[in-house]
């Protein structure tokens, strides 16, 4: 009885498979436990994926303000703005005058520093 659920679930882990990946044990146990391990690694890397891609669009909205990301980071927290990148990229793609309005902040904050 055990084997047989055991392999009863496999195959229902396994379902939506193409090919012999959904019917046999064999093959459905190996990419299950490949699909697991894809998993594992692209719950990690989702993280990754996002940051980027945050980092992507405050970069080119700052650039069409005139200023680098690099340059624009700095300047935040010589301003003492604590807003973390996910809140950005969104100022930066729905609310444009808002993203400027930190841009302004970021600029005069380097000035003082220098």
């Amino acid at each position: 009885m055990a084997a047989r659920k055991k392999r009863r679930k496999m195959l229902a882990l396994a379902s939506g498979y193409w090919g012999t990946k959904h019917s046999s044990y064999k093959r459905a146990k190996e990419q299950v436990q490949r699909s697991e391990r894809y998993a594992y690694r692209d719950r990690r890397r989702r993280k990754r994926d996002f940051r980027r891609l945050w980092i992507l669009r405050i970069n080119a909205a700052a650039r069409e303000n005139g200023l680098t990301y690099g340059q624009f980071m700095h300047g935040l927290g010589l301003a003492g703005v604590e807003l973390n990148r996910k809140i950005l990229a969104e100022l930066a793609v729905d609310e444009p005058e808002a993203f400027a309005g930190l841009c302004e902040r970021a600029r005069e904050a380097r000035a003082a520093a220098s």
